[in-house]
């Protein structure tokens, strides 16, 4: 199977593709510029859909196809065939469908094709496994065990220690920070390390997140997390930051805006270190915490209103049966406050 972030080249022959025709690979360019500057799309799906319609535009120029007014839903379909020959998962042909649905609508509108045949190709269905999240009992044990790790750290930060033993400290209360912030708001991964200092208002418990699309969306946080953050912000990130640090809140060992790939194994390794049942990163805990905020009594009016971005999710986490043991309520309201 194709990584989503490489460009699909299932179904190509053995040996280098000739270089597409000019009109095609025109048409690619604008496609590109279509996602970057209209959709605004995360970079992570633009790769995919661009790799998606390259696969697809190279197919159709196998086939004899010089410019996009050639697409037609029997290429289209053929493509998505050898897909499925090539091994796909169902999930992968499910966005190459979509990819070459979204490049056909945009050459229609944009005049390169006389009619759109992606309605007539349709929309695979594929089955959402729920991921896995973690019992209430779990998250406390987790979330109280770093809070007493930051506790500790915060007390011998600046206390005459060596730098290796500052950046373990600090790293402790940034970890803190990172895993009570993703509990408490359920934001994505990218939206996390997108956060600057100044996007927490500590007076009225909410964050500012800059989520797909670029659109801007306030998240109320409790006072758990608002802690845990002041505490890095206070004792533990100045001693990481250096001139390359600018405004990002999570910073790593050098200084530089944590970046998702370090933060979902920062969330990894502390799970594993608190013998969380379940190694669930970053999605997982977003689920977590849509699944106990349904638990907890959250009524879908307020999750509408104070959470959209996991409104739909908690109508998915109403179906999850949670294992024997967990009770009801929502650990970063209900923990007690440090």
């Amino acid at each position: 199977m194709t990584d989503a972030g490489k460009p699909a080249a299932a179904g190509k022959p053995a040996g280098a593709e000739e270089p597409l025709p000019p009109r095609l690979a025109a048409a690619l360019a604008g496609f590109e510029r279509y996602l970057r500057a209209e959709r605004s799309l995360s970079p992570h799906t633009i790769r995919a859909y661009v790799g998606d319609v390259t696969s697809l535009l190279e197919h159709a120029q196998r086939n004899g196809v010089q410019a996009p007014d050639g697409l037609d839903v029997a290429q289209l379909r053929g493509w998505l065939a050898l897909q499925h020959e090539s091994g796909a998962a169902r999930t992968t042909l499910a966005r190459r469908g979509a990819a070459a649905r979204a490049f056909t609508a945009l050459a229609h509108r944009r005049g390169w094709l006389a009619s759109d045949p992606g309605p007539r190709l349709g929309t695979l269905k594929t089955r959402r496994d729920l991921p896995h999240i973690l019992r209430k009992d779990e998250m406390a044990t987790v979330l109280g065990s770093l809070d007493a790790a930051g506790r500790q750290a915060e007390a011998v930060t600046g206390t005459g220690l060596d730098a290796v033993a500052q950046a373990e400290a600090a790293v402790a209360l940034r970890d803190a920070a990172i895993l009570e912030l993703f509990y408490a708001t359920g934001i994505r991964v990218s939206e996390l390390c997108g956060l600057d200092a100044g996007s927490l208002d500590h007076g009225r418990r909410t964050v500012r997140v800059i989520g797909k699309g670029n659109k801007e969306r306030t998240v109320p946080v409790g006072l758990p997390a608002l802690t845990a953050v002041a505490r890095w912000l206070t004792a533990g990130r100045p001693a990481l930051a250096t001139g390359a640090s600018g405004p990002a809140l999570f910073i790593g060992v050098r200084g530089r805006r944590l970046d998702p790939r370090t933060a979902r194994r920062i969330v990894h390794q502390r799970l594993r270190e608190n013998q969380a049942t379940r190694d669930v990163g970053p999605h997982g805990i977003r689920h977590t915490a849509a699944t106990h905020l349904l638990e907890g009594g959250a009524d879908r009016p307020f999750l509408a209103r104070d959470h959209p971005d996991l409104h739909a999710r908690v109508d998915r986490a109403a179906q999850v049966q949670l294992p024997p043991g967990s009770s009801p309520g929502l650990a970063a309201v209900s923990r007690p406050s440090p």
